[in-house]
Formats: C-alpha cells, sequence, structure tokens
C-alpha cells in the first residue's frame, strides 16, 4: 500500500492474511517487504493493459529488506485478484530483486461472465 491509501483504509488486509497465515504455519510475514514507489490511481474499471499500465514502475522491494529475498523462495498473499496485474508486478520485482521462487495466494477471484 502507498501510505496515503493505507491511511485512507485505515488498515492492510493482505498483512493482516499474512501475520495469521505466519502464525499457523511458523513461517514468518514480511508485510513491509515491498513498497509502492508512487500512489497509483484506483484499479477499480481498469481493464488488464490498464491496470498494467497503472502500476508500471509503481512496485519494489523494500531497499533494507532486498537482502532477505536474494536466492529465496517468496509467497506473495493478496486479498482480492481481479486481472492478476497486482501480484504480477510483484512477482516482477521479487525476480529483479533475485527471489528464486515467488508463489501467490489469494483470498478471493473475480471472475468475470463470459455469455
Amino acid at each position: 500500500f502507498h501510505p496515503t491509501r493505507l491511511w485512507r483504509r485505515r488498515f492492510n488486509q493482505s498483512a493482516l492474511l499474512a501475520n495469521a497465515l505466519a502464525k499457523r504455519t511458523g513461517k514468518p510475514a514480511v508485510p513491509d517487504l515491498l513498497i509502492r514507489r508512487r500512489a497509483t490511481p484506483s484499479q477499480g474499471g481498469l481493464n488488464r493493459r490498464q491496470r498494467i499500465e497503472n502500476l508500471r514502475g509503481a512496485i519494489a522491494v523494500r531497499a533494507k529488506r532486498s537482502g532477505a529475498v536474494k536466492g529465496s523462495s517468496v509467497l506473495v498473499i493478496d486479498d482480492v485478484m481481479t486481472t492478476g496485474a497486482t501480484v504480477d508486478a510483484c512477482a516482477k520485482a521479487l525476480k529483479r530483486a533475485g527471489a528464486v521462487h515467488v508463489a501467490v495466494t489469494t483470498l478471493a477471484r473475480v471472475v468475470r461472465e463470459t455469455t
């Protein structure tokens, strides 16, 4: 989350999920591993191409955490996946920082009906 968005929402639902999973598995949760370099408009109403462009260069591994990423496997936890653009941007940032393997899990997936 960008700090402004976090301030407006008052909580980070993905961090809550990560912390709950960490408690059950004994694995560490690092909710501040990724940062938003810049505020981005809401993804609501954007198609996949627009979402990818909206996030281009916006997500990075926090500098003080980059050593923990290199050579590691990372699980990205997101609350809702619509097009996958956000988790894709997160995975790319983690791979650039040296993660060997990036897996993603989400609580919910938006499925568009086809007619």
